[in-house]
């Protein structure tokens, strides 16, 4: 190729270079690069964290877990189907191998195959105020330990089921001393009176009244007599 032809080769390769350049530079030229995000699922069985402050209910949301979650849910459910397939394999037909079942192993206990949710509507119904629900669970829980509960720890566990069910704000401590003014459940109702017998007055009142008749009978009798006019 001759001098001239060559110079003007390069000199047109390099053109287009820079052209190249220049374009990639200044000009999008549309490509996409996609990425997958995989958010990780939750383990709704793992132990609740506390804030930096943990209020009295944030406590007992550890409370919660390690005492009343295996049996009430890791929402307040209850022993629901679908919160039971969240447990292990292992442990989800507790009731037919028989550690928890009509022959639980040794030092072991029978578990209830209904157990009530105690977070959402119409839950802790037959609980008047916190008063109330606190005794029951410091008396009553958990299940297969009655009585386990300290003091404090029955208080805080109270104190996040009630904030749960949105009955209790939680920016107080909540003690003996305001728990009854905590209302929970419907109010007890006072015994309505209820009215007696007809049939039951009669039985009652009608001898008394032929035993007063007879008497003052007599007493006009024996008066008569008395004042010397027998009667006729």
């Amino acid at each position: 190729m001759p001098v001239g032809q060559r110079f003007i080769f390069q000199l047109l390769l390099v053109s287009i270079g820079i052209a190249l350049l220049f374009a990639g530079l200044f000009f999008d030229t549309g490509t996409v690069v996609s990425q997958t995000i995989s958010t990780p699922t939750p383990d709704r069985l793992a132990q609740p964290t506390l804030p930096v402050n943990p209020s009295q209910a944030d406590k007992g949301s550890q409370v919660y877990w390690l005492s009343c979650l295996p049996c009430h849910g890791d929402r307040g459910q209850g022993l629901t189907d679908e919160f039971i397939q969240t447990y292990p394999v292992e442990d989800q037909n507790c009731w037919e191998s028989g550690c928890h079942g009509k022959r639980p192993y040794d030092k072991g206990f029978t578990l209830p195959t209904a157990i009530p949710a105690v977070i959402g509507p119409q839950t802790l119904q037959k609980f008047s105020n916190a008063a109330v629900l606190r005794a029951y669970i410091f008396a009553a829980m958990p299940y297969w330990k009655p009585g386990n509960l300290t003091e404090e720890e029955s208080w805080q566990v109270t104190a996040f089921i009630l904030r749960e069910n949105g009955l209790w704000t939680a920016q107080d401590e909540l003690a003996a001393s305001n728990a009854d003014r905590v209302p929970v459940g419907p109010p007890q109702a006072t015994p309505t009176p209820q009215p007696v017998p007809a049939s039951s007055i009669t039985r009652v009142y009608v001898p008394i009244i032929l035993v007063v008749g007879i008497f003052i009978i007599l007493f006009l009798f024996f008066r008569k007599i008395s004042r010397g006019n027998p009667p006729v």
